[in-house]
């Protein structure tokens, strides 16, 4: 069993730490709450003073912290886990931070000579309580197999990334695109209300749609990432249709702000020629936009 210093005990961190402990890994645990330093004592961790003992003679340091400039004042300030890290310890920041922080401090870390891997997580604490957490692993091959009897107790399923800062990215994304279709979903199901439609039946429908069923999956596996743009379903209908959409929300005083915003993405499309595209073609236009290279036959 390994010997790892856990650094930050909040929601997440707290069970995650008591499932390393359940492991029958040592734990040297540091939090700026004594009260959940003392909890993990309770389940057989040691506490440590600050950042630099929680990963003094450890096999690895794990970061759980709230953003990126805490953790870059754990690892680097004075008091920090470079001040008495061992240059054989893997640390494994936990966090959700920006990517580009992750990238700096990764590559500080070996400019130091130390060994550094990201490894946010998703789901939710009941999940950290149980010990069933995704864990987004960015890091090299070797890294993650070596923190991988970690992952093993905090989650029960792990992705590797692809590489350094993958994992953070994939978190990132995923979490956008959570949080932005939680906005759009609450639109709809208010205009459903407004316009009197029962939402069992807006669910039926739509839970069996890309609505519902989202367009990775449904839409645009045989079309925009296979560069067939043909229409199966045209920009210029999908626009006419949210139009519809949108007209009638503002007759009945729904106020919807993603709608009108991804109506400006399609207006953007059919004026750059492609409303007799595939309604997935947004995508080539924001590549085209953001000069990425297109997929498109």
């Amino acid at each position: 069993m390994a010997t790892v210093g856990f650094i930050g005990l909040g929601q997440m961190g707290q069970p995650m730490a008591t499932n390393l402990a359940k492991g029958g890994h040592a734990l040297r645990v540091y939090d700026v709450s004594p009260e959940a330093v003392a909890s993990l004592v309770t389940k057989g961790a040691v506490a440590a003073s600050s950042p630099a003992e929680a990963a003094d003679g450890v096999d690895f340091v794990v970061t759980m912290l709230p953003n990126g400039a805490l953790v870059c004042e754990t690892l680097f300030g004075e008091n920090g886990v470079a001040t008495t890290l061992s240059s054989d310890a893997l640390v494994i920041d936990m966090s959700t931070v920006h990517p580009l922080e992750t990238d700096a401090m990764i590559a500080d870390m070996a400019k130091l000579g130390f060994s550094m891997m990201e490894a946010p997580v998703g789901r939710t604490s009941d999940h950290a309580i149980a010990g069933t957490l995704l864990v987004l692993a960015g890091g090299t091959k070797d890294q993650i197999a070596k923190a991988q009897p970690l992952f093993d107790l905090m989650g029960s399923d792990t992705v590797d990334a692809g590489g350094p800062g993958k994992g953070i990215r994939v978190k990132i994304i995923n979490n956008y695109m959570s949080i932005a279709l939680n906005t759009l979903s609450a639109e709809a199901v208010a205009l459903s209300e407004a316009i009197g439609l029962e939402f069992d039946a807006a669910m039926s429908v739509m839970s069996g749609t890309p609505a519902g069923k989202g367009h990775f999956t449904t839409t645009w596996p045989n079309k925009v990432l296979t560069g067939d743009l043909s229409p199966a379903f045209m920009i210029d209908h999908a626009h006419k249709d949210l139009g519809i959409a949108l007209d009638l929300a503002n007759q009945v005083g729904v106020p919807m702000p993603m709608g009108a915003a991804s109506r400006e993405t399609y207006n953007i499309a059919r004026s750059a020629g492609r409303g007799r595209q595939d309604w997935s073609a947004v995508l080539e236009q924001l590549r085209a936009l953001s000069g990425l290279e297109t997929k498109a036959k």
